[in-house]
């Protein structure tokens, strides 16, 4: 397994989350020019990193267990 990886996903993941809370807050103090599509691009790409990282996780505990 690729370690390495896996750990540079888990650090997207929290840096694409960290954007999402940004862009959420704006938009609660009412910034209109942040409802640009942004939102459900993050959300998209986090979903996507998620699902990267739960088959790699899985694989890894399928050999292992």
């Amino acid at each position: 397994m690729n370690y390495v990886y896996l750990k540079r996903l888990y650090a997207k993941r929290a840096e694409l989350e960290a954007k999402l809370e940004l862009h959420d807050a704006r938009y609660c103090f009412g910034e209109e020019e942040v409802d640009d599509g942004t939102d459900s691009d993050l959300r998209q790409r986090l979903s996507e990193i998620s699902d990267e990282i739960d088959a790699l996780e899985s694989g890894r505990a399928a050999r292992t267990g």
